[in-house]
């Protein structure tokens, strides 16, 4: 079983929210590791030196050996939490590895050979991806780091699927399992990729001229949207829309 990252953790016993908080507060990240038939056990990491590594898609991707003392139990990343408005990891979940089980983990999909193409280097196509990433299901001395899709031969208005892309010998889709086959790639003509991106759009955006509900309130802290003014300001602001707006 190959161990690709070494990371050092530390037992913790208190549990909660408070307990959690307090360690973010001294430099430490909560986690947890299950799994392997053993007890689930509470950990805590350093936070720069995960910092150091979620950025790097292999991190979610191989075997990592968590050291406690002279203990060192193999695992993989299940979940990680960040904080929605700092770059702060809030909670990892890990699984235990053990040689002689299966283990599912999601695989980045490296694309090659978009350039040369047909559908892009000769008919002028946009490549559109769809899918950046697949769960895999094999034994830990059977993972590989990534997965590969070549795109080389692809003409305009073709797609590959998740049933295409070749995986190495012990390591199955988990989707293609299930009889599930998406999209991952396709190439379109210009005009196509443009249409679907104002559909996008449109389908999001609420219908001209709505408003809200009659003692319909804001949520609490909600902010309102990009250039969006207060009913009190309207009225002041509409005779500057002949200065500010085109001409």
């Amino acid at each position: 079983m190959k161990i690709s990252f070494e990371l050092a953790a530390e037992f913790r016993d208190d549990e909660g929210k408070g307990a959690s908080r307090r360690l973010r507060h001294a430099g430490r990240v909560p986690a947890i590791l299950y799994g392997g038939q053993a007890t689930p056990r509470m950990l805590s990491f350093n936070h720069q030196k995960l910092l150091t590594l979620i950025d790097n898609e292999k991190f979610y991707a191989s075997i990592i050996g968590i050291k406690v003392g002279d203990t060192t139990e193999a695992a993989v990343v299940k979940d990680l939490q960040m904080h929605p408005a700092k770059n702060q990891v809030l909670h990892l979940d890990f699984q235990r590895v053990l040689e002689d089980e299966k283990i599912r983990v999601h695989l980045p999909i490296h694309f090659k050979g978009e350039a040369v193409s047909p559908g892009v280097k000769t008919q002028g196509g946009i490549v559109s991806h769809r899918i950046a990433d697949i769960e895999v299901q094999c034994l830990p001395k059977d993972l590989p780091e990534f997965v590969e899709l070549d795109l080389s031969q692809m003409g305009l208005n073709e797609s590959k699927y998740i049933a295409d892309i070749t995986l190495p010998a012990g390591v199955v889709s988990t989707a293609v399992l299930q009889g599930k086959n998406a999209v991952v790639v396709s190439i379109n003509s210009p005009r196509t990729a443009e249409a679907e991106a104002p559909a996008a759009e449109g389908a999001a955006a609420p219908a001209a001229g709505a408003k809200p509900a009659a003692g319909a309130k804001p949520a609490a802290g909600a902010k309102p949207a990009a250039g969006a003014k207060p009913a009190a300001a309207a009225k002041k602001a509409e005779p500057a829309k002949k200065e500010g707006g085109k001409k």
